[in-house]
């Protein structure tokens, strides 16, 4: 298990946007990330009806973030690199509101394709085994020149 501390400061997200407080664990291919932050009440996402169940795409994008932070780290690299979230494809959701669900999320993404400008996963969120969301996200890594 890798705690907040051990890589947090490798994402852009930061303070109450940086939605994963640990890696539970982690390949060349995936990743499971846990969150307990959904039932907060000054969660960032949450609207006047609670943390609705599509903002947890976003937590599927930290996921891939994360995994993207580990992997490059593992190879050397602690740069953190921006990348910018450019699609979302066969969401679903299989929940309206998520705020009221005690303990943690279970946060999974695997990695479908990766190269230098970018990289493409799908990824799950679960709550005591039952399937909130999944799909899949695409994000680009702009180079310097864009």
């Amino acid at each position: 298990m890798l705690p907040k501390t051990d890589w947090a400061h490798l994402i852009p997200h930061a303070g109450t946007m940086c939605l994963l407080d640990a890696v539970q664990a982690w390949d060349e291919q995936t990743v499971h990330a846990t969150s307990a932050g959904h039932a907060h009440p000054d969660h960032p996402l949450r609207g006047p009806h609670g943390l609705h169940a599509v903002h947890l795409a976003e937590y599927g994008a930290q996921a891939m973030a994360v995994h993207g932070a580990l992997l490059a780290r593992s190879r050397g690299n602690c740069a953190v690199r921006a990348g910018m979230l450019v699609s979302l494809r066969e969401v679903q959701l299989f929940a309206e509101f998520v705020d009221q669900m005690d303990g943690r999320l279970d946060v999974h993404a695997e990695c479908l394709y990766a190269g230098e400008g970018g990289a493409q996963y799908a990824f799950r969120v679960e709550h005591r085994g039952r399937l909130l969301a999944s799909g899949r996200a695409a994000v680009i890594h702009p180079s310097a020149d864009d």
